[in-house]
């Protein structure tokens, strides 16, 4: 028997080892995850896909530690998350990681600029060299003209992707998706989508999202179905 774990390769940017997490939900407890394992490869994509309530969202809010598991390892680039400090792992999060989420959670009162050079304002880039990255990447993801404009003055496909510019202006090693384009119209999610999956490959970041559609799900380079708590390889 292999004990390789799947979608394991030589390289990992991430990696979870047995993985469980129940909830208690009045008396009775609920066990979302029963024993998840999985291995991203540094620059590949993956999909995992599940139906709603299967855990999806908790398991990767565990793989970006924010969540704690019950029992079980999350490594990203061979450091167990759950080995280090609270701040640690928030400088992780920040340098390591980049989050893309179902609502772009941009901050209303920012410009897009501002918004996606918040990430490095954080870590301590200087003022002149956040917003250049903002800009350029911004520039990236078609939104050169709209740099200026606040989120309220955005389109839904607009705003979706000013965050994915967000969550890669910091040259994360890891992005992570939760439903990123299930909020968007079926052809503005396809041009979101083909966007994450171009820059995954120019940038050599590494992607991994949870989705309830197999139709995008199929575009990346492994796909896997959490069900009954447990990772199946579709």
């Amino acid at each position: 028997m292999s004990d390789q774990l799947p979608g394991q390769s030589q390289a990992l940017a991430l990696e979870a080892r047995h993985i469980k997490k129940t909830f208690r939900q009045g008396p009775k407890k609920v066990r979302v995850l029963r024993d998840v394992n999985l291995a991203l490869p540094a620059g590949k994509s993956l999909a995992i896909v599940g139906a709603s309530g299967a855990g999806k969202s908790t398991l990767l809010h565990i793989l970006g530690g924010l969540d704690k598991p019950d029992e079980g390892e999350v490594l990203v680039e061979g450091a167990s998350m759950w080995a280090l400090s609270e701040a640690a792992r928030g400088r992780v999060r920040n340098r390591t990681m980049g989050f893309v989420y179902q609502f772009h959670h941009l901050l209303a009162e920012f410009t897009a600029l501002e918004n996606v050079a918040m990430p490095l304002l954080i870590r301590g880039d200087k003022t002149a060299e956040a917003v250049s990255k903002a800009s350029q990447l911004l520039g990236r993801v078609g939104l050169a003209e709209r740099i200026n404009h606040k989120p309220g003055e955005l389109s839904g496909g607009e705003r979706q992707r000013a965050a994915v510019a967000r969550a890669l202006v910091g040259n994360p090693r890891v992005v992570l998706g939760d439903e990123p384009t299930g909020n968007l119209d079926e052809r503005t999610a396809d041009r979101v989508y083909g966007m994450l999956l171009e820059l995954n490959q120019e940038l050599e970041t590494s992607l991994l999202l949870v989705t309830h559609d197999t139709r995008l799900a199929a575009r990346m380079d492994q796909q896997f179905e959490l069900h009954m708590g447990c990772l199946q390889e579709m």
